[in-house]
């Protein structure tokens, strides 16, 4: 008979944390949720609402004539937008 041939050893990885490892990972991970979540209501809250128009600009603010400069300062960002994309 033939002689076996010795079986390759497998080399496992093992990961060894603390506590103080996994509640780190933990705060980080909560963090770059946070963040994620941020940016997501900020892009949703930028797209999902349209420019305010003239009609729809309160009696005080379109009296006193500070509704105009509230809207021509949408108007010019709306333009830079479609201007980049």
């Amino acid at each position: 008979m033939a002689a076996r041939k010795p079986k390759k050893t497998v080399k496992k990885v093992k990961f060894q944390l603390t506590k103080s490892g996994i509640a780190g990972i933990a705060v980080v991970c909560f963090c770059v949720f946070l963040w994620m979540f941020l940016l997501g209501v900020w892009a949703g809250q930028s797209l999902l609402f349209p420019p305010v128009s003239a009609d729809q600009l309160s009696p005080v603010l379109h009296d006193s004539g500070e509704g105009e400069q509230v809207l021509d300062v949408i108007r010019i960002e709306a333009e830079k937008k479609k201007v980049k994309s």
